[in-house]
């Protein structure tokens, strides 16, 4: 069977780009997700996978998270810290 060079171009050309829309995923900011480290958060814990799974995934959001005065005492917490920490997920920059 003999190929084309340009069939085989476009043909790299869509894996790439079905790669690349593979990789890029929309998260969600819903601070409910972060209920599953509450006990983490407002004890000595140890965060569960479930938490630190949800802390990864709402992590582009945290920044978000402390404009909310409702939620900034909670976030901002040095035990929230610790649990980030504890997750391998430091807080980013805001």
């Amino acid at each position: 069977m003999k190929v084309s060079y340009s069939t085989l171009c476009i043909v790299l050309t869509l894996v790439a780009i079905a790669e690349t829309e593979l990789r890029v995923t929309a998260v969600t900011c819903n601070a409910w997700q972060l209920s599953a480290c509450a006990s983490a958060i407002t004890s000595s814990n140890p965060p569960s996978s479930v938490c630190c799974s949800k802390l990864k995934e709402q992590r582009p959001c945290l920044c978000q998270y402390l404009k909310d005065p409702n939620l900034k005492k909670l976030v901002n917490s040095p035990n929230a810290r610790k649990v980030a920490n504890a997750c391998g997920s430091p807080f980013p920059t805001c």
